[in-house]
């Protein structure tokens, strides 16, 4: 276990003795119920945040923030016991032994919490000073405390309450010793304000994670300047401080270290700005009821009686009829103050819509214009385009599967946003939800513009694979039928010319047999362009052609009509597969299987070979892509390395 977790178990030991110790006085019967149960929460406030340093320790060792924490809270519940320590034995000398010399040690105690807090406000969140400068102020504030701790024991003014009736047990310290000590006063306070002071430093100068672990500070500021303001409202409503300023206190006491502690552990468990602003409108809102009701129900108890129900109804409608209208404002108005980030985003959203109408800009600025106006360059902008796997940016690059904002349109997701740590995640979700319509413009033309570049990209081929086709048949006609035909013209001509002179059965069955070549060849160039065993329909087609191969098919075609351009490119997709796989898949068997619905027409060709098959550019695979895509068909091949392939293909029943 390393050094500081076991002196923090330490500290955290200590804290809950002292809440024992006090737990036992205030149980003895020698409080009244209310003093008791205030000592008793403030005790345990010191345990809590006592083990929340020994928490914030444990998972972040090697930083100052932890052990001050727990310092914090073992000063806490050490306080708590001393005046329950003190107030039993003014009640009851005999209760418990106390000298007076403890008393006046004691005295200035509770500056060592003051200055415990500043510390830990000096160096959080990174357990270091913010700089070279502060270097000398952890040793000036300890040595400061520590000279106002001493001189206190042996000053001449009454001691702090309740102890303000007891006689210190020293005289009088000589001058020089009192200068000193006003001069550490002064020395203590004024470090204690630059602690204070550091954190704005702190924040200009950091970025992303510290920064927001920075703001949670300032959430819990808000408690602590709302105390003040709490309490003068309860007092004009009721004339006195009372439960609502006690329970504004503790929440102030409560919202420090649970404020570091998120800020250390879980800084993005919740969104910092947005829980700030919304503590500050909701504590705005609350003091202007509360000063409407102060004015509404005095003015109305003139007019209707000072204990009339209907004064009190009214001023209660009064502040109804202003919560609406005055939360929302006031929300706006803090959002511009607190909440920066937001409103910049959203203007950014609302101004480039309006330039999209007026000025003729792009819809694919969004993220440029985002980026600038949240000052984040890893903001991404990903939409969810047909055929691709994930989310791709407006340039075709893929968003990474981390940390994403969903974008949806009536409950479909159509992209996500992305960004870095320094960007709130509430800020990304009502932007998603303020860009959406953009986002699916964007989605759109860039879906429209994908399939404009294949149905370009797939004219070209066919363009080329129509002049390939046409230099084969023509070669194929040269060198073949024609060269045939031509000789046997020749021989025919021969066999005229000199018939007394040639073996005329030799010519006749010389000239039969170039015949029944050429017309042999002849047919398998016109089978090339449309196999004649369509004419019996597209499963005896397919019976004919795997009736020969030495690898095992299994045919399962429905016998329905299909249109004879979808039944041609049916067959040329079957034959292309089937013969791919007997040469090359390895296969034991393939099966064939074409189904028809109000789809259209499927062709599914399944082996078991050794996979690995990619349609190549220039490949009877690309081919036959066009084809299909050319009846605005669609066709998916699928041949994991070790696991055979799949060639699936639906063809529109309309084409």
């Amino acid at each position: 276990m390393r050094p500081e977790r076991v002196g923090l178990s330490m500290l955290a030991a200590a804290a809950l003795a002292a809440a024992a110790g006090t737990a036992l006085l205030l149980t003895s019967g020698h409080l009244e119920p209310a003093s008791a149960a205030g000592f008793g929460g403030l005790a345990a406030l010191g345990v809590l945040t006592a083990g929340l340093g020994l928490a914030v320790t444990w998972q972040v060792s090697r930083n100052a923030v932890g052990p001050l924490l727990a310092c914090c809270g073992l000063l806490t519940t050490m306080l708590a016991a001393r005046e329950v320590y003190y107030r039993v034995w003014l009640g009851d000398h005999a209760a418990v032994p106390l000298d007076t010399r403890v008393v006046a040690w004691l005295d200035e105690s509770a500056w060592w919490l003051l200055s415990t807090i500043a510390l830990l406000l000096l160096v959080f969140p990174t357990g270091r000073v913010p700089g070279p400068r502060w270097r000398a102020v952890p040793g000036g504030l300890l040595g400061a405390t520590a000279v106002v701790h001493a001189s206190g024991a042996f000053a001449t003014m009454p001691f702090t309450p309740p102890m303000e009736d007891v006689p210190r047990p020293y005289g009088g310290y000589p001058v020089a010793i009192e200068v000193l000590s006003n001069v550490a006063f002064v020395v203590m306070i004024a470090l204690i304000l630059a602690c204070g002071a550091s954190l704005v430093v702190r924040y200009r100068r950091a970025s992303g994670v510290e920064r927001a672990q920075v703001r949670w500070l300032a959430f819990a500021g808000v408690p602590l300047a709302a105390y003040p303001l709490i309490a003068l409202a309860e007092m004009a409503i009721t004339g006195s401080v009372d439960w609502v300023a006690t329970a504004g206190a503790g929440l102030a006491l409560v919202a420090l270290p649970v404020s570091v502690t998120v800020a250390m552990l879980r800084h993005r468990l919740y969104d910092v700005d947005r829980v700030l602003a919304d503590t500050v409108s909701y504590a705005v809102v609350a003091a202007a009821l509360v000063a409407a009701y102060a004015v509404a129900a005095p003015v109305l108890g003139v007019l209707l009686g000072r204990d009339s129900p209907a004064a009190a109804a009214g001023a209660t409608a009064v502040c109804a009829v202003l919560l609406a209208p005055l939360r929302t404002r006031l929300r706006r108005a803090v959002d511009r103050r607190l909440f920066p980030p937001r409103r910049a985003a959203l203007q950014a959203v609302e101004e480039l819509q309006q330039r999209i109408h007026r000025e003729g800009a792009q819809p694919e600025e969004l993220e440029q214009v985002l980026r600038a106006a949240l000052r984040d360059d890893e903001l991404r902008v990903g939409m969810l385009v047909p055929g691709e796997s994930g989310f791709v940016d407006v340039r075709g690059s893929r968003v990474p599967d981390t940390g994403l904002t969903p974008v949806t349109l009536g409950d479909v997701q159509i992209g996500v946003l992305t960004a870095s740590a320094q960007t709130p995640p509430s800020v990304l979700r009502e932007l998603a939800a303020a860009a959406a319509g953009l986002v699916e413009v964007i989605r759109l033309r860039a879906e429209l513009a994908r399939a404009l570049r294949e149905v370009e990209a797939s004219r070209m081929r066919l363009v080329q694979v129509g002049d390939s086709e046409r230099r084969r048949l023509e070669r194929d006609l040269h060198d073949g039928a024609q060269q045939r035909l031509v000789a046997l013209g020749m021989a025919l001509r021969l066999a005229q010319r000199h018939v007394p002179d040639v073996d005329v059965d030799a010519v006749m069955d010389q000239a039969v047999a170039e015949l029944a070549t050429a017309v042999a060849e002849l047919r398998q160039i016109a089978h090339g362009l449309r196999p004649t065993s369509l004419d019996d329909g597209l499963h005896a087609a397919l019976a004919a052609l795997t009736s020969k191969l030495p690898v095992p098919v299994v045919l399962d075609v429905e016998p329905a009509e299909i249109a004879e351009q979808v039944a041609t490119t049916a067959y040329f997709v079957a034959a292309e597969a089937i013969t791919n796989a007997a040469k090359y898949a390895q296969a034991s068997t393939i099966h064939v299987q074409v189904t028809q619905d109000d789809a259209g027409v499927a062709i599914r060709v399944q082996d078991d070979g050794i996979g690995g098959a990619q349609a190549r550019t220039g490949s009877g695979l690309s081919g036959l892509a066009d084809r299909v895509a050319a009846l605005g068909g669609s066709l998916v091949l699928s041949s994991p390395a070790g696991a055979g392939t799949t060639l699936e293909a639906v063809l529109p029943c309309e084409s």
